[in-house]
């Protein structure tokens, strides 16, 4: 048996979490773009994902997402371009930087944490809701145990 083929019948864990990641963001991507987001890739969900709207450190932004400093400032150059967030002086360090959602930014996160909910639930109604609970546990405890490792493991 070919080796994609057993992959396609019997996808090994790294298969299983890329179609998953993959799914959820195409997912997420579609219904921002129907909302009038049509802008946002998924690669500006590393910023969108963990952005506070009270603002949020690059450095702490990078180090959430997993990515390396360089990465998350194209990233956040991007958005900023596209008017989703700003940069302005942290009142803690001045010499510090804060990433600020713009009020556009601030209703995609909005938007997008109400996709995720509604797909959480489709999976809850899928798998029913008692095991959908031990999936999340599991994908939890799994994660966890795992090392995280290097940064940027995609662009």
């Amino acid at each position: 048996m070919k080796r994609s083929t057993r992959k396609e019948q019997d996808p090994d864990l790294g298969v299983l979490a890329v179609q998953l990641s993959g799914r959820v963001q195409r997912e997420i991507f579609t219904r921002a773009a129907a909302e009038g987001f049509d802008d946002v890739r998924p690669r500006h969900g590393a910023v969108l994902a963990y952005l506070d709207p009270e603002g949020t450190r690059p450095g702490e932004l990078a180090r959430l997402a997993g990515r390396n400093k360089q990465t998350m400032g194209a990233i956040l150059d991007e958005l900023e371009r596209l008017g989703y967030v700003r940069r302005t002086p942290d009142p803690a360090d001045r010499r510090a930087k804060l990433i600020i959602p713009t009020e556009r930014g601030l209703r995609l996160m909005e938007a997008s944490d109400g996709f995720v909910a509604v797909i959480e639930r489709t999976l809850s109604d899928a798998l029913g809701r008692d095991l959908y609970q031990q999936f999340r546990a599991a994908l939890l405890r799994s994660v966890a145990s795992l090392p995280q490792g290097g940064q940027d493991t995609e662009g």
